[in-house]
């Protein structure tokens, strides 16, 4: 992997890091309304689960596991 391909992708992971941190406020926010959107909040929640697997991904090929 290039140095440039490195940047990318921590750059890439950062923004789905903030995007996943985001989500978690909008589903609080939405969860403490007094009729929350049950619908919306699992469309989110499913959001999330996919930024949290392309972080792990992205994880993944910048710190491979190395058995020695």
């Amino acid at each position: 992997m290039t140095e440039q391909e490195e940047q990318e992708l921590r750059f890439v992971l950062a923004q789905l890091k903030e995007e996943h941190r985001d989500l978690d406020t909008a589903i609080l926010a939405i969860e403490s309304t007094p009729s929350p959107d049950h619908l919306q909040i699992k469309r989110l929640k499913k959001r999330k689960l996919y930024l949290r697997d392309r972080i792990r991904e992205i994880d993944d090929q910048l710190f491979p596991d190395i058995i020695a």
